[in-house]
């Protein structure tokens, strides 16, 4: 269903994540526990990316990942699941996203109202900078071949999946959304179906006003302890130069901003613009048009309603089938009730799992 476009924000192209995602990622409402619901077991392990191996920020190739197994894996030993990977946002990883979106309880709470039960699992993808960004960079590592091949081909080696794309979903929020987003688009081949929750960084965008102190910040810096203190807006734009604007030859943090000495430079934006999914969404709709179901939402208070908006009409432009729903909240204020009754009863119906697509 459409909604009507809002006004577009301007921001840097640089400024990945908006201030509304950084004063987010803090509580959420928290939806009643389900009577009954029987619990899911939690296992934290060590997935090693291929895909992250000698990057230059020196990010660890052996991520934490956590993995949520249904109520029944123990018992029912023969049983394969569909699996859903889940994508957290900027500025936190896997043990605090879980936190806003209360795992456990919200996927034993969708389990007991009748969603079919699947794994979970939620890699964390927080890097030096605070994010990878889930794209493929020489510096900050290739996160977005991680997650579609290092960590499903693990994950379906060590657990009873059903290894078949019809079968994989992909989520994330904010960042994650645009994680889900990109990598939704360009390995339809490995996942089947898509939901999209308050995605960032979807459009191309300006450099907005000059920001000297950053310019002048990093060209006196000697390391990263250097700018670990900076404002969020600041790091979000390391993060993102560092994901979408890589230089092997400009150390300490091999990475180009998109200003110089407070003017503009075109070479980088356009570098920046070309991991836009609105810029790049029309050379991908032939995958998107696998997907069992594609789902976007966002919050009626959240500044990136006006992008989710967008990409909403870019896929009902191509007839790409897609539900759109901005539901009353801010950026992370619905993110748990939404995971719980919204995120996981869509893959319940999208994903072919025991009792579907035998």
């Amino acid at each position: 269903m459409r909604r009507p476009a809002c006004t577009r924000l301007l921001g840097a192209a640089a400024v990945a994540v908006t201030a509304t995602v950084a004063a987010a990622q803090v509580q959420t409402e928290v939806p009643p526990p389900v009577a009954g619901a029987r619990p899911a077991i939690v296992e934290r392990i060590k997935v090693h990316g291929a895909s992250l191996e000698g990057n230059l920020e020196g990010n660890a190739a052996d991520r934490d990942v956590l993995v949520f197994l249904p109520p029944s894996y123990a018992k029912e030993r023969t049983r394969r699941y569909a699996t859903v990977y889940a994508l957290h946002g900027y500025s936190i990883g896997a043990e605090q996203w879980i936190g806003e979106i209360h795992a456990p309880q919200t996927i034993e709470g969708a389990f007991a109202q009748g969603a079919a039960e699947m794994i979970v699992v939620v890699p964390d993808s927080k890097t030096r900078h605070n994010g990878s960004m889930y794209s493929s960079s020489v510096t900050v590592g290739d996160f977005e071949r991680f997650v579609a091949k290092d960590l499903v081909a693990y994950v379906d080696a060590h657990y009873r999946t059903r290894v078949d794309r019809r079968s994989r979903g992909l989520v994330g929020h904010s960042m994650g959304g645009y994680g889900a987003t990109r990598i939704g688009m360009k390995h339809a081949d490995v996942f089947g179906s898509l939901y999209i929750m308050s995605p960032c960084c979807l459009s191309p965008r300006g450099p907005g006003q000059p920001n000297s102190d950053l310019e002048k910040t990093v060209a006196a810096a000697k390391g990263f302890e250097d700018v670990a203190t900076l404002p969020f807006p600041m790091r979000a734009q390391l993060a993102a130069a560092a994901a979408w604007a890589p230089n092997p030859k400009n150390p300490p943090f091999y990475l180009d901003l998109p200003t110089k000495d407070g003017v503009p430079r075109p070479d980088v934006l356009a570098r920046f613009a070309a991991n836009a999914p609105l810029a790049f969404v029309d050379q991908w709709t032939g995958n998107l048009k696998r997907h069992a179901g594609i789902a976007i939402d966002v919050g009626d208070k959240d500044g990136l309603k006006t992008d989710a908006t967008a990409l909403h009409d870019a896929l009902d432009r191509y007839g790409i089938a897609n539900t759109f729903e901005i539901y009353p909240g801010t950026h992370t204020s619905g993110v748990a009730v939404r995971f719980q009754q919204h995120v996981l009863p869509f893959f319940s119906r999208t994903l072919c799992n025991a009792d579907r697509c035998r």
